[in-house]
């Protein structure tokens, strides 16, 4: 199939700005293939380009303000910053500001600004949590720590973030910045909050989304917002804005955690087994505690409290059988769903089409 479809109610749909290209869109929910229960929105993706590829002129611009942005004349502060940041990534956060933009009809040069700066508060927070976690590998490369040592990677962070603040105020709105500043804050508590509930195995959902909505989908929602605030949104379609945002963030940091479980370490380049080794409790864990024997609950216990990736095997064994790998995926399903929900209160066109695609496709992630 080469065009993206999305079936449901509503007629057949030619977004704006594509001549020549007819992408078919009808609103409709299905059966996820890894679950059952609560459904979906479905796209089928194959042999259609990536959704994000109708901003990649705009993420050339974002590189260009990245690169003079990352000037120092602290030769290792330049070093650091630019080694993380070449590593690459998916660079969703910008994009999501970006999409959002061009969804309400924004132009203007500050969302390039911005998009940066954004990429620079993620960039800072990577930094420290690899320093907390003490891994070692990103991305498929070592990581800052490993290359350069803690305190190296620590001080760059503090300049991405200072850098991150410097680069707000030229937007001159208070709103903008009020929205970051906030977003910043809360990702620091969500930091916390994690490095709490290391080795905790009594850490129930409620508590792992409050850390995950805190720490990884905060700042995805605020890009979100701020895309908005620089269109000029009314008061809903910035609140459906920031909903997509956080829903998003919470899907792909649910996924990512299922990744760990089942992926593969060339295609994530990240060490399967690091939550295990790092005493994270993430959903899979907790369905597999919640579903299990209590033979499989202990051993899942005492694998959380040791941080003993020597169980890895076992730990994978038991959370494959106990159908908590769907358990999760189900979860990222319904936070997918809400996400296209929010996304339907967007104006049509192909930026639009896009948000739904990304929600959609973000079930099917290897990486």
């Amino acid at each position: 199939m080469s065009q993206t479809r999305i079936q449901g109610k509503s007629g057949e749909h030619t977004p704006r700005g594509r001549p020549g290209r007819t992408v078919a869109i009808r609103w409709a929910f299905y059966n996820c293939n890894h679950i059952t229960g609560p459904t979906v929105l479905q796209v089928s993706t194959s042999n259609t380009p990536s959704p994000l590829s109708i901003i990649a002129p705009d993420m050339r611009e974002v590189d260009q303000v990245i690169a003079l942005r990352l000037d120092s004349d602290v030769p290792l502060v330049s070093q650091v910053s630019r080694y993380i940041i070449s590593a690459g990534g998916k660079r969703l956060r910008p994009a999501l500001l970006l999409l959002i933009c061009g969804a309400l009809g924004f132009k203007g040069a500050q969302r390039f600004n911005l998009a940066a700066v954004v990429e620079f508060i993620h960039t800072a927070t990577l930094l420290h949590d690899d320093v907390v976690d003490e891994s070692s590998m990103r991305r498929g490369n070592a990581t800052a720590n490993e290359t350069f040592g803690n305190p190296a990677s620590v001080l760059v962070g503090d300049f991405l973030y200072s850098r991150a603040f410097q680069m707000m105020v030229d937007t001159q709105s208070l709103p903008i910045m009020s929205v970051l500043a906030d977003a910043t804050n809360i990702i620091a508590e969500g930091e916390v909050m994690q490095l709490m509930n290391m080795h905790n195995a009594a850490l129930d959902e409620a508590g792992y989304l409050q850390v995950i909505r805190s720490k990884t989908a905060k700042l995805f929602e605020a890009s979100a917002r701020v895309g908005a605030i620089l269109s000029g949104a009314s008061p809903d379609i910035e609140k459906a804005c920031a909903d997509y945002g956080q829903a998003l963030g919470t899907a792909f940091q649910v996924i990512d955690d299922v990744l760990d479980y089942t992926g593969d370490a060339t295609v994530m380049g990240k060490n399967l087994g690091d939550d295990l080794r790092e005493g994270k409790t993430t959903l899979p864990l907790i369905a597999a505690m919640q579903r299990g024997s209590d033979t499989q609950r202990e051993l899942i216990k005492t694998a959380i409290e040791t941080g003993d990736v020597g169980m890895i095997d076992q730990v994978v064994a038991i959370v494959k059988v106990t159908g908590a790998l769907d358990v999760a995926r189900k979860a990222a399903s319904a936070e997918a769903q809400r996400a296209i929900e929010a996304a339907k209160h967007l104006p049509d066109g192909p930026h639009t089409m896009c948000l739904l695609q990304l929600a959609a496709q973000l079930l099917e992630r290897q990486s």
